[in-house]
C-alpha cells in the first residue's frame, strides 16, 4: 500500500523509490520467493494432471491417421490447454511464486468440464442423437479416458483442494465462452474448405452442416452455448460457496 506520510530516512525513500508509479508494490520488482512460501504438494499434483494431459494427447495422436483432424478437436486443444497452464501454475507453486490468475485457472476448468460432460452425455450417449460411438482400439480407449475422463477429473479435483474460494468473479462466466463461441466459426470454416465427403470434415455431429444445415447448427450453437453459459455460472457459484479444505500456503490459485 501507498504510504501515507513522506519518507523521512534514507531507508524510507529507498522503500519509495522501490514502489510503482501508482504507489502500488511492483511484484516484478520484488526479491525472489522465499522457500517458504513453496507448495509442493499442489506444484506435484499440478505437474502429474499436466503430465496425464500430454500423455493423452500423445498416445491420441499416434493412433491418429490423421493428425490434422485430430488437433481439430475441442478435445484436444482443451487439454493442450490445461497441460500448459497445470504446468505453468505447477512451476509458480513449487518456486513459491503468485498463484495464477483465477480468471486463467477458471477458464481452463470451464473447458476440460466442457470436453468431459459433453463426452460422456452427448458424444457417448445413443439417445442425444449426436452419439460417436465407434470401434477403438486399446490405445485409442486410453487415450480417451484420459482426456475426457481423468483430466477433467483432476482438474476439478485440484479446483476443489488447492485453490482459494470466492476468487471466481461473475464476470468471469461469459469472458470464458469466448474460447468455445470462436470455437463454432474455425469448425465451420475448415468444414467448408474441405471437400464434401471427407472423413471427419466437422468435428462433431451437432457442427456437422451436411446432416443439419446451417439454421440446425445455429439451433444446436444456442442450446449448447446456453448451457455452457449456465455451466460457467454454476461453477462461479459453487466457488463461493465451497468450503475451505486446507490453509492459504497450499493455494495455487488466490484472488483475482
Amino acid at each position: 500500500m501507498p504510504d501515507s506520510t513522506p519518507p523521512t530516512s534514507t531507508a524510507s525513500a529507498a522503500c519509495t523509490e522501490s514502489m510503482a508509479p501508482s504507489g502500488v508494490l511492483d511484484a516484478d520488482a520484488a526479491p525472489a520467493p522465499s522457500s517458504r512460501g513453496r507448495r509442493p504438494v499442489a506444484a506435484a499434483f499440478r505437474a502429474l494432471a499436466a503430465l496425464t494431459a500430454v500423455t493423452g494427447i500423445v498416445l491420441d495422436t499416434i493412433a491418429s491417421h490423421d493428425p490434422g483432424r485430430l488437433f481439430s478437436y475441442f478435445t484436444i486443444q482443451s487439454n493442450i490447454l490445461l497441460a500448459v497452464i497445470f504446468a505453468w501454475s505447477a512451476h509458480r507453486a513449487w518456486t513459491g511464486r503468485t498463484a495464477l490468475s483465477p480468471r486463467i485457472t477458471g477458464a481452463a476448468l470451464l473447458y476440460i468440464c466442457i470436453t468431459g460432460l459433453v463426452f460422456h452425455f452427448v458424444l457417448s450417449n445413443d439417445s442425444s442423437g449426436f452419439s460417436m460411438t465407434s470401434h477403438r482400439t486399446p490405445l485409442e480407449t486410453a487415450a480417451s479416458q484420459l482426456l475426457h475422463t481423468a483430466t477433467p477429473l483432476a482438474a476439478v479435483l485440484d479446483w476443489v483442494v488447492f485453490t482459494t474460494p470466492g476468487a471466481f468473479l461473475l464476470r468471469y462466466a461469459w469472458q470464458w465462452l469466448a474460447y468455445p463461441l470462436s470455437y463454432l466459426p474455425f469448425a465451420l470454416i475448415r468444414g467448408a474448405l474441405l471437400a464434401p465427403g471427407t472423413n471427419g470434415r466437422y468435428p462433431y455431429p451437432f457442427l456437422d452442416v451436411d446432416l443439419h444445415g446451417y439454421a440446425g447448427i445455429g439451433t444446436n450453437t444456442v442450446v449448447f452455448g446456453l448451457a455452457f453459459y449456465v455451466l460457467a455460472l454454476a461453477l462461479v457459484l459453487l466457488d463461493r460457496i465451497r468450503p475451505h479444505l486446507r490453509g492459504p500456503r497450499s493455494r495455487i490459485s488466490g484472488a483475482p
